[in-house]
């Protein structure tokens, strides 16, 4: 052994020495603090060097090795104690302990407070030993003894395959073994998303077996250890619930859950993060580090800005002026831009928040639609405006939702045009006097611009808000569904309502409390065995123990029931079925904490608490009867009933219990035809098959709501015939004109006139959020010719309608084009700004003063020959004649449509001339293809060539049949054009029309059509998802696999793949 390495060894041996050394003066110092009451209840002598030892391992665990940081810490922490206790009252473990930590983060030690924090977590882990004779029973209703749930679906084996938009495989793993209901949709997505192990490898999992095992046993396990159980049969039958409960769609964790449990001993499992900042630099690079922190790994965060100062006011010791909240956000929103989410390529996740009365209102209103307008220059200049293109990620505030918080004052001084006083930030004296009405229309006009800001209801938040006595909450998660404590964390869970809906079109009441008592209480016991991204989330978490189960398909279940979405009925029955779940949840909380105790914080707050549970419990009293059935609107009512009742007896072990999530993701896995609290995007989707491709089909939920509004069998088969041709129902034979309303979806059908109202959707958010802990993650979709005044009223009425938040989204108001991603546009196309610089550098210098280009025209002889080409998309016919020169290359287009009008045969012919100028002028045809191919736009659909099976429009068509005519396979391959093969014949004997077959043989049972049509290729497959309905023309696309993605709460989600560019 060197002399070093003996030195090192004499270094630790002198440190420990001189930290007891330390200890002994520390003890000296110490004069009040005497004694310590343990967790047990029983107290014991304070002892200085037990706390110097805890705190040199978070030390050592951490890297660091600092005498003197480590007596400072140590002495600073003690110091701390004896401030805050006087000799009479005695410190607990928790209360030494937050000391520590506190001492920690203001030496900017966060990470090893982070370390001296997980050592309790590390301490109970160690222990996995069950504990029983405490916990709750529970009662078997899935599952039957002796007969484990894998045993009673059937399974297969598959291959899961995602292509991108040119056809390209972007995720492959073959043979995984699925249950034979899956679709081969969610088979894909749970395969890519959730199974955990690196590909190729043996750890990699190959059957939902593993993964459903995973979570649940893990979950279990840590149950058992936690003394969540009463005896060891509990134990066994909660898991073999849970197992069933997830195998079967019935219910699904966030994605943080599938992501981590079982593979990470501390695994991070929640997907919404509310974080804390104060008016001082460490406190605001500190909230940087935390959320890029939480953007690697997957969540997303929110904070409310608001404690900054204001650009109005003055730094401390200084004659300069702070330079406000806005200023900041650029920084932190850099940080999100170049951090993507999960180590994926998505965007990060994250909400900023400002106070209506803060100084800066109107700078933060205006400053992601001022930043828009930089966007539309550069567009317009050339710059690739793809959203991940040069032109939006070259501006700021791209990676944030921006919402504005509001009390009733400001609301109420709207309402009658009142004035309202902005306030100093330091001191809380006016600052500038607006009128009320004035700065909301500067809000509204800036949400119809570029849709933000949005609007959080603050008096209502705080109104219903459990831990009062706390702190007020100022802010929410990204999507605003979780509002709460700043510092907290919150694990998600969504039910499927579609799994509890009966074959005679009831609902089974009992099975969905038993789904929501079960998934609580797993969610109830991940809290304690989670890592948390900070020391202040972790505590919290721990002393509040927020849940947030909430529900999917609910639009699919409505319509199912012949219940139109934007009724009373379809409210009424919300609402119950809502109040059912949050009901359920805090009586299964309330029998948790009868056991184990209530959160740590309840004492402080059971009057907030109890306050909020009698209003919900009033709100159920006041659902109207109209539509919903007998036994339904009784365990509504019932379940808070009982939860009040067992609440005021043991309190709760959640301090909330509740929202509703966007469930992009998560929606996928289970199958949902619809996500949260949206209604159905449209009335046709597209499944993909086991062997490849797609099938269109007219979704399930029609033919149901068919049979419950009493159609006969001959009637069903020709609306849905009609359905299957047309996308949309409407003009469909023997459909009665008051039953349309049941099946309008959130966007209009391509060929029809049909959809939901902004208000319907109101409406619908405001009859649930009663019985909601948190709040509701939707946007309002407004069409484009919507005004400013439509946007400024959407924000009045949902505060009149008592919403916590709401956002909107006006069709067209940002300026991307979602066609071509930025990686297309790198590999494929000059970049527009390679020719900005170059001419801008051709004009710097002598040589190139006065210099000029005149390209020449090459005409094609009067005789030439030409070829004509007879295409069709959806209805639609028309011909494409080329001129050809000499040498067989293309130099003029001529377009006729037949029995079309004349004003879009003129634009077809002068677009034709324009792009045979061009050709004539040298333009290179690919430039033209890779400009034009994929453009969308009506007329678009499918099409008999089996070259170009889905057209996206006529000019996609027709750029898409020039290359494959007159460019070589090598420039196709260049612009990402693959050559589909030609459909299949479906023969007798043929493998793939025995897949189809038997995808007809199965949809039939359950009412669905089959189209004509059987995409063999995602080139055109992938496209049809959003090609059937009038979707938002700038929807961005999917970071993922290219496809365009679909607005889906305040997120994006891919249909192809499953990404979503929320949190979710």
């Amino acid at each position: 052994m060197s002399s070093n390495a003996f030195s090192g060894v004499e270094n630790k041996t002198q440190l420990a020495q001189d930290a007891k050394d330390q200890a002994s003066k520390i003890w000296e110092y110490v004069t009040s603090v005497r004694s310590v009451k343990k967790r047990d209840g029983r107290t014991e002598d304070f002892h200085a060097e037990k706390l110097e030892r805890s705190i040199h391992a978070a030390f050592e665990a951490g890297g660091m090795e600092n005498v003197f940081m480590l007596r400072r810490v140590t002495a600073n922490g003690i110091a701390r104690l004896v401030k805050k206790f006087d000799g009479i009252h005695v410190p607990s473990t928790d209360d030494i302990r937050e000391a520590v930590i506190m001492t920690l983060i203001d030496t900017n030690l966060s990470h090893i407070a982070k370390r001296y924090m997980a050592a309790r977590v590390d301490a109970r882990q160690m222990s996995t030993e069950p504990a029983y004779g405490k916990g709750v029973r529970v009662r078997r209703f899935y599952t039957k003894p002796g007969v484990h749930p894998y045993d009673e679906i059937e399974w297969e084996t598959r291959d899961a395959v995602i292509q991108n938009a040119k056809g390209d495989i972007v995720f492959e793993q073959k043979n995984v073994e699925v249950p034979k209901h899956y679709s081969q949709t969610a088979t894909n997505i749970l395969v890519s998303k959730y199974f955990r192990g690196r590909l190729g490898t043996p750890e990699r999992e190959t059957s939902v077996r593993q993964m459903v095992r995973r979570v649940a046993k893990t979950i279990s396990d840590f149950g058992r250890s936690g003394g969540y159980f009463l005896t060891e049969e509990d134990a066994n039958v909660f898991e073999a619930e849970l197992t069933s409960i997830l195998v079967n769609q019935r219910a699904a964790f966030n994605s943080p859950v599938w992501f981590n449990v079982g593979v990470n001993p501390k695994p991070q499992c929640s997907a919404c993060f509310i974080n804390s900042v104060q008016d001082d630099m460490r406190s605001i690079l500190n909230l940087a580090v935390t959320e890029g922190m939480l953007f690697k790994y997957g969540s997303g965060s929110g904070s409310n800005l608001s404690n900054l100062r204001s650009s109005k006011e003055r730094l401390n010791n200084s004659s300069g002026k702070s330079s406000g909240p806005v200023s900041f956000m650029k920084g932190l929103d850099a940080f999100a831009g170049v951090i993507k989410s999960g180590g994926k390529t998505r965007r990060a996740a994250k909400m900023v928040i400002l106070d209506a009365d803060h100084p800066d209102i109107v700078e933060f209103t205006w400053c992601k639609a001022k930043e828009e307008k930089k966007a539309h220059a550069l567009i317009d200049a050339g710059y690739d405006g793809s959203i991940d293109g040069d032109a939006y990620a070259s501006i700021f505030f791209q990676n944030a939702n921006n919402s504005v918080r509001a009390t009733d004052e400001f609301m109420q001084a709207v309402v009658n045009n009142g004035e309202f006083y902005t306030k100093y930030v330091l001191g809380k004296d006016p600052c500038e006097r607006f009128k009320a009405r004035e700065l909301m229309h500067q809000i509204a006009e800036a949400a119809w611009e570029c849709g933000d800001p949005g609007m959080q209801y603050d008096t209502t938040i705080n109104d219903w808000h459990t831990c009062a006595n706390t702190d007020r909450i100022y802010a929410s998660n990204p999507c605003s569904e979780y509002m709460f404590l700043n510092d907290t964390a919150c694990n998600l869970a969504s039910v499927n309502l579609m799994k509890f809906r009966t074959e005679n079109g009831g609902f089974d009441v009992e099975a969905y409390t038993h789904a929501c008592r079960i998934m609580i209480t797993a969610q109830e016991i991940v809290v304690d065995y989670s890592s948390y991204p900070t020391p202040a989330i972790e505590q919290n978490s721990w002393d509040y123990r927020p849940l947030g189960l909430g529900y999917a398909n609910l639009g699919a279940l409505l319509m199912s029931m012949g219940i139109p979405y934007d009724s009373e009925k379809g409210r009424n029955l919300a609402s119950a079925l809502t109040s059912i779940l949050s009901g359920s949840a805090y009586e299964q909380s309330a029998a948790i904490a009868e056991k184990l105790g209530p959160f740590r914080g309840y004492a402080k707050n059971e009057s907030s608490m109890l306050r909020v549970m009698r209003k919900h419990r009033d709100a159920a009293y006041r659902i109207d009867e109209e539509g919903v059935p007998t036994n339904i609107l009784s365990e509504a009512r019932a379940s808070w009933d009982r939860a009040l009742a067992a609440g005021e007896t043991y309190g709760y072990r959640n301090s909330q219990i509740s929202v509703l999530a966007p469930t992009g993701t998560i929606g996928f896995l289970m199958d949902c035809q619809t996500t949260g609290i949206e209604p159905p995007i449209a009335l046709v989707s597209y499944k993909w098959l086991v062997g490849g491709g797609m099938l269109k089909l007219v979704n399930e939920t029609v033919p149901e709501a068919l049979h419950a509004l009493r159609y006969t069998e001959a009637e069903i088969r020709d609306i849905l015939n009609y359905i299957d041709t047309n996308d949309t129902i409407e003009g469909a034979p023997h459909v009665k004109e008051e039953h349309l309303p049941v099946f309008d979806c959130a966007f209009k059908a391509a060929r029809g006139k049909r959809s939901i109202s902004p208000m319907g959707h109101i409406h619908m958010m405001a009859a649930v959020q009663p019985f909601i802990s948190g709040a509701i993650s939707k946007t309002v979709n407004l069409p484009a010719e919507s005004t400013v005044e439509d946007v400024m009223n959407t924000y009045i009425e949902g505060w009149k309608l008592g919403l916590k938040a709401i956002a909107i989204y006006r069709d067209g108001c940002k300026r991307a084009q979602p066609l071509t991603t930025s990686k297309e546009t790198s590999k494929h196309e000059t970049k527009p700004e390679t020719s900005i610089t170059a001419n801008a550098n051709a004009t710097i210098g002598p040589s190139s003063v006065g210099e000029t280009f005149t390209p020449r025209r090459r005409r094609l002889p009067d005789e030439r020959r030409a070829i004509t080409h007879k295409f069709q998309i959806g209805p639609h016919e028309g011909y494409i004649t080329v001129g050809l020169y000499e040498d067989g290359t293309p130099g003029e287009v001529f377009i006729t449509m037949n029995k079309e009008g004349s004003t879009l045969s003129g634009l077809l012919d002068s677009f034709a001339t324009a792009v045979s100028v061009g050709l004539q002028y040298g333009v290179p045809l690919k430039t033209l293809v890779n400009k034009f191919a994929h453009m969308r736009f009506e007329p678009s659909g499918f099409t008999p060539n089996p070259h170009i099976r889905m057209a996206k429009s006529i000019v996609d068509y027709i750029f898409r049949w020039l290359a494959l005519k007159f460019l070589s396979s090598e420039e196709r391959q260049a612009l990402g054009l693959k050559v589909e093969s030609a459909s299949p014949i479906l023969a007798e004997g043929d493998a793939e029309a025995d897949i189809v077959k038997e995808f007809v043989k199965e949809d039939d049972r359950q009412g669905n059509l089959l189209s004509q049509n059987v995409m063999k290729d995602s080139v055109s497959g992938v496209q049809s998802l959003t090609a059937t309905i009038d979707n938002q023309a700038d929807a961005p696309a999917c970071d993922t696999c290219g496809s365009i993605m679909i607005r889906n709460a305040a997120c994006y989600k891919c249909l192809n793949c499953g990404s979503t560019s929320g949190c979710s």
